[in-house]
């Protein structure tokens, strides 16, 4: 896959969808591609993330506290929060329900997009903040 394609994908992302062509296309270069089978735990609350992911295809539950659930499918993004606060714990646990196929991007690399791509962090407060209004 180009990255041209990989910058198309992420253009159906809300978190990026604002971005111009460039800042797409950094963010095309350091995401990785990653699936899973159907029933994998993607995420365990209090783990330390280690990245986030934008889902391509498929579908994953995030269970999260207080017993709730929330459905992910394609263009939604999981693994964020765990890398903006100091101790990097995730908050949710995540399954596969289906077999997924994502977009993977490291801790470092994020931080790096955010130093980079102020409008990335935007975008994020934006996207949490629905998060938690919804």
């Amino acid at each position: 896959m180009t990255l041209a394609d990989r910058a198309a994908r992420l253009r159906d992302v809300s978190l990026f969808a604002q971005l111009d062509d460039e800042a797409l296309a950094l963010v095309a270069s350091v995401a990785r591609d990653f699936e899973s089978p159907p029933g994998r735990i993607l995420a365990e609350p209090k783990q330390t993330g280690s990245g986030m992911f934008v889902i391509e295809t498929g579908e994953a539950r995030a269970e999260l506290r207080g017993g709730t659930t929330r459905k992910l499918v394609a263009g939604d993004c999981f693994g964020e929060l765990a890398l903006l606060v100091p101790d990097g714990a995730r908050t949710a646990r995540v399954s596969a329900v289906t077999e997924v196929k994502c977009l993977a991007i490291g801790r470092d690399d994020f931080h790096h997009l955010l130093e980079r791509e102020p409008r990335i962090a935007l975008s994020l407060l934006q996207v949490l903040a629905e998060r938690l209004a919804g």
